[in-house]
């Protein structure tokens, strides 16, 4: 963590967790996962002062709740878009795509005011605003999309 000189002094550790927090909490990473959030802060080394800018850099050793879906988990989500090509859902802060491929054999596409799948008994229909159970098969991070 970097800090500014003018934040040194008795609150520096509090200082130094709140900024870790307001820094840390809500981003992702592909190799860890979209950290929810931050549980205990274990060690706060010595810092090191940055030459030409005052900024001291501190390492800073964790505990965090993270959010990382893998191959073969079950989520549930919520449907946010349907369309022909399959459905978008969203299960946190993660964005599914299901394939109208992986859809049941016995549902069926419906356009319309309200674009849906709906099987041919008419009993289930997956619409936006549904929530749904699905299986992970694959993951992929867009870097572009990581704050």
């Amino acid at each position: 963590m970097q800090l500014h000189p003018r934040h040194f002094g008795p609150n520096l550790r509090d200082k130094l967790v709140a900024k870790l927090m307001k820094d840390v909490e809500g981003t992702c990473s592909g190799r860890h996962g979209f950290v929810v959030a931050i549980t205990g802060v274990d060690n706060i080394g010595k810092g090191l002062i940055r030459d030409g800018t005052g900024f001291v850099t501190f390492p800073v050793k964790y505990q965090c709740v993270v959010f990382r879906p893998f191959k073969g988990e079950i989520l549930e989500a919520v449907v946010t878009m349907v369309n022909k090509m399959g459905f978008f859902a969203e299960a946190g802060p993660v964005q599914i795509f299901v394939s109208n491929h992986l859809i049941p054999d016995d549902m069926e596409f419906q356009s319309g005011d309200i674009p849906n799948y709906t099987t041919s008994d008419g009993s289930v229909k997956i619409q936006k605003e549904s929530e749904v159970r699905l299986k992970i098969i694959g993951t992929r991070v867009d870097a572009t999309e990581i704050d």
